[in-house]
Formats: structure tokens, sequence, C-alpha cells
């Protein structure tokens, strides 16, 4: 018996909420789904498998187009996995980089949260004064900007 599954049980099931499954869609890494008589979309094992697939690539930071290499290489298996050894490497140096950036920005907030110790007027806050004077440790990296939940979806 198949299984078909409207967006909001795809997305209880894979714990994914249902405006990312109709942007994964949009980005073409699920598949189209089916669509009723009403059109409403409907979804079955094989989009629940790829979707948890996609879910745990993304519980490890790893970007859509991380995602869409690999999905490339399991939808297209040759006599090894090569390439994803290969994209499994880059993201791990992409994380030692990054995690090293966090570090320098860690303490670059230690030593500003460090330049006033109490509760002071804001003309004297140690904070204030030092976001308004401080050169940013590191400005001359190219670094990747911040954008928070950038790898996450």
């Amino acid at each position: 018996m198949t299984q078909h599954l409207k967006i909001g049980d795809l997305a209880r099931r894979t714990q994914c909420a249902a405006e990312t499954i109709r942007y994964y869609e949009r980005e073409g890494l699920l598949p189209p789904a089916s669509r009723t008589a009403g059109n409403y979309r409907v979804y079955g094992p094989a989009h629940v498998e790829r979707l948890s697939f996609i879910r745990n690539c993304r519980s490890l930071d790893m970007a859509l187009d991380e995602i869409r290499q690999l999905l490339r290489v399991r939808d297209l298996p040759r006599e090894n996995c090569q390439e994803a050894h290969r994209l499994l490497d880059e993201h791990i140096a992409h994380v030692r980089t990054r995690v090293s950036e966090l570090q320098d920005l860690e303490r670059q907030l230690k030593a500003l949260r460090r330049e006033c110790r109490s509760a002071q007027e804001d003309k004297e806050c140690g904070i204030l004064n030092g976001l308004g004077r401080r050169k940013t440790a590191g400005s001359d990296k190219r670094s990747v900007p911040h954008v928070r939940g950038a790898h996450r979806g």
C-alpha cells in the first residue's frame, strides 16, 4: 500500500516546517509532490526519506549547495563515494575555519566586556565606548560575514 501524506503530515513526521518543505521543493532538493484533484500536495515514502537525509545534513550545518551536491552523488551512484568524501572534507575545513573565527569573536567580546566591570551611565560605559572606537581584530581577514541562522532550516 502506497503511503500518501499531505504537507502537514510530512512536516510532523520529519520535524520540518511546511514552508521549509515548499522551499526545498522550489530549490530542487525535493522532487515536486503529486497533486490531488483539490490541488493539495501529496508526498510518499521517498519524500520522507529524502527530507530526512536533507534534515540530517542541515543538522551538520551543511549549506544547501553542499546538500545539493551530496544528493547528486546519492542519486547517481558511481563505483565509489569519493565525491562524498571530498565534499565532507571541504565541509570539515569550513567548520574548522568557523570554529577559529568564533574563538576569535569570543576573545574580542570578553575583552570588550572587561572594559566595563559595573553598570554606569551610558556616557561612561566602557562597552559602549569600546564599540565606538574599537578596530575589529582580524578586520583584514576575508571572513564570511556572520548571518544568524544561515545554516539552519
